[in-house]
Formats: structure tokens, sequence, C-alpha cells
């Protein structure tokens, strides 16, 4: 008869005064170590909808809908598909604002009976729109954070420093501008990129 290793007896014996090693899941939540990487998790506040989260997931299990309304409201839904994430935290790690806007949990326990419904989570961020062509430039938290992160810079560039100063309520949305000849006043909106080109090379001529 093979005799008990003095480490199994020491196991029996901690069994036997602690209790079992295993956990009483289902019937009692586990609770996984600090370090343990859960489902990754968007912070509403936090996140400025820049789509880098996005641009860094092995496993497209994040993506986005750029959304405008017929009232010129548009909006962003970026979607993080739970069933397809292999929580790498990848997002988190490539995260622009101070790795807060998407964070790993120690969520793990993610069973659901209805995978259509049940197998994402999504945010809304607000789209700021080209004035000129309407296309979707950024979120407007985007251009906020890097207008704070430039500090003066950002009075180099109209886009920038007009979504700043919206976002603090200064500018007056009523306001007609004086300048109509040769697309000049056109300098001083927010705008795409390409409409930034054509009204530079209209400026010029």
């Amino acid at each position: 008869m093979k005799l008990p290793k003095i480490r199994e007896l020491t196991e029996a014996i901690k069994a036997v005064i602690k209790g079992p090693y295993t956990s009483k899941f289902p019937k009692e939540p586990h609770e996984p170590h600090p370090n343990f990487r859960g489902q990754p998790k968007f912070d509403e506040e936090n996140c400025v909808g820049c789509l880098a989260c996005e641009e860094v997931c092995p496993v497209e299990a994040i993506a986005h809908q750029d959304v405008v309304g017929d009232n010129g409201n548009a909006k962003r839904t970026i979607i993080h598909y739970t069933d397809v994430c292999i929580f790498c935290g990848q997002c988190e790690a490539a995260c622009i604002a101070d790795h807060e806007g998407i964070k790993l949990s120690n969520d793990w326990e993610l069973s659901f009976f209805d995978r259509k419904e049940e197998s994402y989570e999504t945010i809304d961020k607000e789209l700021q729109l080209c004035e000129i062509c309407g296309s979707p430039i950024a979120c407007k938290d985007h251009l906020k954070w890097i207008s704070e992160k430039i500090g003066e810079l950002a009075y180099s560039n109209p886009t920038l420093y007009l979504s700043r100063l919206k976002s603090l309520g200064i500018v007056d949305e009523n306001i007609v501008s004086a300048m109509k000849d040769k697309g000049r006043s056109d300098r001083v909106k927010i705008l795409c990129a390409r409409c930034r080109r054509e009204t530079t090379l209209t400026t010029k001529e």
C-alpha cells in the first residue's frame, strides 16, 4: 500500500480545518483575484470616442456606428461584443484618455440566454459635424481632449479652438459672418480636413 506524501497529508488536514479549496459557485458568486483580467467596460465620462480601442483589438470585438439625424444631431455608438472579446487588455493599454476610457473589470461570468440581445454593450458619444459638408469630424469630447492636451497651440487651428469655445459656452451659434466674399468666412468654422483644404485654396486665389 502506497502511503500518502507529507504534502498531501498537510493539504488534507488544512481542508478539514479550513474547508475545501473550491468555491461555492454558482450558489455564491466567485471573487476573482484583483489582477484577474475580466470583461473590459467603457467609462462614459472618461471615454472620448477616439476609437483607439477599436484599432488595436486583435479579434475585432469593438466596432462603431456614426449616425447623423435629419435635425443635425449626430452620435457615435461604440459597440463592444462581449462574446468575441478575449479580455487581452489591449484596449485599455491603447486608451488615450490615461487608460480610463475603457478598463478591464473583474466581471468574468458572462453567460446569457439571448446572444443576439445580450452579447454586447454600447456607449454613445456626441459627434461634431463639418459646418460645410456635414460629414463627421470626430467626437466632441475628442476635440476637447486634444485642445486641452496641446494648450495654447489649439488657437492655431479654428476647428479646435472653436470646439473648445463651444464646449465652454462662449461661442454664439447665431452669429452671421460679415465676410462672404471668396469663401473667407468659411475659414473660421469647424471643418473637416477636406473642406479646410478647399477653403484655404479658395482664400489664396
